[in-house]
C-alpha cells in the first residue's frame, strides 16, 4: 500500500514545522522539538486547527488582494 501521508512541496516541512511552533507558542501550548506524548489530544489539535485558520486567512487576504 502506498504512503498516504506524502507532502506536495516536500520542501515546505521546514517552514511548516517553524509556522507549527510559533503557533504553539502563540496559543500556550507547550510544544517541544522531539517527544510530545504528554500532551492532550485537545492540545495538539489546536494548534493544527489554528495553523489551518491562520493559512486559510492568509491566502484570503493574498486572493483579495490586500
Amino acid at each position: 500500500m502506498a504512503s498516504r501521508n506524502r507532502k506536495a512541496v516536500p520542501e515546505a516541512r521546514a517552514a511548516l514545522d517553524s509556522f507549527k511552533y510559533e503557533i504553539a507558542n502563540e496559543i500556550g501550548v507547550p510544544l517541544k522539538h522531539g517527544y510530545n506524548g504528554d500532551l492532550t489530544s485537545y492540545q495538539n489539535g489546536s494548534v493544527g486547527g489554528y495553523m489551518v485558520k491562520k493559512m486559510i486567512e492568509q491566502q484570503e487576504k493574498q486572493m483579495s488582494g490586500k
